[in-house]
């Protein structure tokens, strides 16, 4: 029988602009993941599903005719009369690096928590095999919702299930670094495998060696640490089984066109990989092939025939 893991966070409007052109899609970094993850694994192994919530407009239902024709299962999004998805637009300068502008305050999938229908879409989440999310889907919560969030997360691990979570930390999204910090140590210790990035590491807890990052994640209680740094090469490290390096594919400075969804890419196509039966060296390698191929297309979603074989 298929796994299945449900991505869970919020999808934005997208707009980016090229030279005078400014192109229109869809964009949020648990949906670039799950999209990612869908199109590199086959049904039968790992099943794909978003949980979020969208409103009633016309935005919002060209995202769920997208996702689904991306065989990613949208049962459990809610749909929520009285909102609608939140809006970003990317910058991007010469060197394909990126600044973001954001429209999100009273965006649906904040409130996703707290509708009639929030409990029985939790109490099936719970029995889900995997259920992965970011630092983006709690920063965007209220405490409270939060608090029904770790339940949940707690609820699926009791019954067999496993946490994945990338810190993906936006500070502009926090009311402090000292909520965030303690926020994310309550994630870690209900965490499996965790997708660190380093810059984003240092950005919340201050610039430490990496050999103290991972110690200091397994120690929450996080068997599985995997380090992404960007261009260079990827950290894994399993608890007590030591640590794999593993390069990053080199790409010439002229190819890299937009770096949006690098870090959501490369976590897919290691869990591609990770969570039907791979090593931790064949999934990093995944990983890292995915987001090299990402990031020499314009957007978060590039077509899928431009996917690595």
């Amino acid at each position: 029988m298929s796994k299945k893991i449900a991505v869970i966070g919020e999808c934005m409007i997208e707009l980016s602009e090229k030279g005078s052109a400014v192109n229109r899609g869809f964009g949020g970094d648990t949906l670039n993941t799950s999209v990612y993850i869908a199109r590199q694994v086959a049904p039968a192994d790992l099943q794909v599903s978003y949980i979020t919530a969208l409103g009633t407009d016309s935005f919002s239902q060209q995202m769920l005719d997208a996702w689904q024709s991306e065989h990613v299962d949208t049962r459990l999004i809610q749909r929520m009369e009285n909102r609608m998805p939140g809006l970003y637009y990317i910058e991007t300068d010469e060197t394909g690096e990126r600044t973001f502008y954001y429209w999100r305050n009273e965006a649906a999938a904040k409130f996703w928590l707290e509708s009639e229908q929030a409990a029985a879409i939790c109490e099936e989440l719970a029995t889900f095999d995997y259920l992965y999310l970011s630092g983006i889907s709690l920063a965007i919560l209220s405490p409270a919702s939060r608090e029904k969030l770790f339940s949940l997360l707690h609820e699926c691990r009791a019954n067999g299930g496993k946490v994945i979570f990338d810190n993906n930390y936006r500070q502009r999204l926090w009311a402090s670094r000292e909520e965030t910090q303690q926020v994310y140590q309550q994630m870690l210790g209900c965490t499996d495998i965790a997708f660190l990035t380093l810059d984003d590491e240092d950005a919340l807890w201050g610039e430490k060696p990496v050999e103290d990052v991972m110690a200091r994640t397994h120690a929450a209680g996080v068997h599985e640490v995997v380090i992404k740094r960007g261009a260079d090469s990827c950290l894994v490290s399993l608890a007590e089984e030591g640590v794999v390096d593993v390069p990053a594919v080199k790409l010439p400075k002229e190819n890299v066109v937009d770096t949006t969804a690098a870090g959501d890419s490369f976590s897919a196509g290691y869990l591609a990989v990770r969570l039907t039966g791979g090593d931790t060296q064949a999934a990093a390698q995944r990983g890292h092939l995915t987001a090299s191929t990402v990031i020499q297309y314009r957007g978060a979603i590039i077509p899928r025939d431009a996917m690595p074989a």
